[in-house]
């Protein structure tokens, strides 16, 4: 047996689907355990660039089987539309499975995502306004529809009755146009037709790979720093993107899960508001950002940038059990003179080894640095750690040092051969 969940250890947008992608060739199932398309990876393989958005990334691979599993929220009209564009570009042959127990996001949750960031002002999380949110809250309200319930078309008619009686109502005291069942019934049920052929109970799927041995990839969306519970609170997702998310979310057992994969870049990004204690500006972020192309996958927000925190590192280290670092983006850094990495946080005069509990501390903390040299020489056509300058390989040793985990490979550039293993993974 194999299993290897990958994860985002910073605030997302690491790279998690390059890595996935690259690991995926040897996988026999890759599993997509929560989020829905707020989250977005990018693959560039053979000159051809796709961004998912809530597919796994294995879908490229014929001899793979994809899961959406129950922990995720699936928008039913943007899945198709991502699963007819792969479609029109000659991706036609793949394996699909869909939980029964996925619960999915509708027009009204959008609206209401919309609606909150406008009334909390100055105080907004930065959401993508997808209905990401206001679909996981009813599912904890238990007013969510499933997926099992949605492709029966009497069940999902009068449970979308029910549900949007109470939608409605908050609609309306919020000063929105208020949403008609039988139209979003007319319109949705034709999605349930041709989603129905993919929904099973994929808790039983992964069973009956786990007693045959197979290799599985659990894919993870967004990053550990934007865990509903362990993030930088409010300014997180709505779910939690750890490794010990991943077998009440997929519907496994823990003892499965055998190694995680941190995926990190070798600077620090983020999307959104909140605290970002390394964040940097001017001339040096603006370079970063264009030569790493940091706009969001999904939002094309530009992100903000910052040297590499080794303290959030090790705090999603603790959380979710990593032990193993992928680095991404490494070739971003060449040019750099000097470079500066984040080993610990003042905060109050004292020194701290982890991440405060409140917004409200973690915005004072004071980021202590260890600068270490910059190289100038190009590294995308590096082919294993040896070719790195000098510097580049300290730099890796000193994250290995500061992180207590070893990088078990390293990116250079988008395409998958620019990806370098150090050890062997899976």
């Amino acid at each position: 047996m194999g299993t290897l969940v990958i994860v985002g250890s910073q605030w997302g947008d690491e790279g998690k689907g390059k890595v996935t992608d690259y690991l995926a060739q040897k996988a026999d199932v890759v599993v997509r355990s929560q989020g829905g398309n707020n989250a977005g990876h990018t693959i560039l393989f053979d000159g051809n660039k796709f961004a998912l958005r809530s597919i796994p990334s294995g879908i490229f691979n014929p001899k793979i089987k994809n899961i959406m599993a129950n922990g995720m929220v699936i928008d039913p009209k943007q899945m198709l539309e991502e699963l007819h564009g792969l479609e029109a570009r000659g991706i036609k042959d793949y394996q699909l499975f869909i939980s029964n127990r996925a619960h999915i996001v509708l027009p009204y949750h959008a609206a209401l995502d919309g609606a909150y960031e406008q009334f909390k002002g100055e105080k907004k999380i930065g959401t993508t306004k997808r209905g990401i949110g206001p679909a996981y809250a009813d599912k904890a309200n238990r007013i969510g529809i499933r997926m099992g319930d949605f492709i029966q078309p009497d069940i999902f008619k009068e449970q979308l009755r029910i549900t949007l009686k109470i939608k409605n109502m908050e609609l309306r005291q919020l000063g929105l146009e208020e949403f008609d069942a039988d139209a979003i019934y007319d319109e949705y049920s034709k999605y349930a037709l041709e989603i129905k052929p993919f929904v099973c109970d994929t808790s039983l799927v992964l069973e009956e790979e786990l007693v045959k041995d197979s290799k599985i990839l659990f894919e993870g969306a967004q990053g550990v720093m934007l865990c509903l519970d362990h993030g930088t609170y409010p300014y997180v997702t709505s779910s939690s993107p750890t490794g010990a998310s991943v077998p009440l979310n997929s519907g496994v057992a823990p003892r499965y899960i055998q190694d995680v994969l941190g995926i990190c870049k070798a600077y620090t990004t983020r999307v959104g508001e909140g605290p970002f204690p390394t964040e940097i500006e001017g001339e040096l972020a603006d370079q970063i950002r264009e030569k790493g192309h940091e706009y969001g996958t999904v939002t094309k927000r530009p992100r903000r940038v910052g040297y590499l925190d080794c303290v959030a590192l090790n705090y999603a280290r603790r959380i979710s059990g990593i032990n193993h670092l992928a680095l991404m983006l490494f070739d971003v850094l060449s040019g750099i003179e000097t470079l500066k990495i984040c080993y610990a946080y003042e905060l109050d005069g004292k020194q701290i080894q982890t991440i405060p509990a409140t917004n409200q501390e973690y915005s004072r903390v004071k980021p202590l640095y260890i600068d270490m040299p910059g190289w100038n020489e190009d590294i995308t056509n590096v082919t294993c750690f040896e070719d790195l300058p000098i510097p580049a390989q300290n730099y890796i040793r000193k994250i290995e040092e500061l992180t207590k985990i070893k990088v078990s490979l390293f990116s250079v550039g988008p395409d998958r051969k620019q990806t370098i293993q150090i050890e062997e993974l899976f």
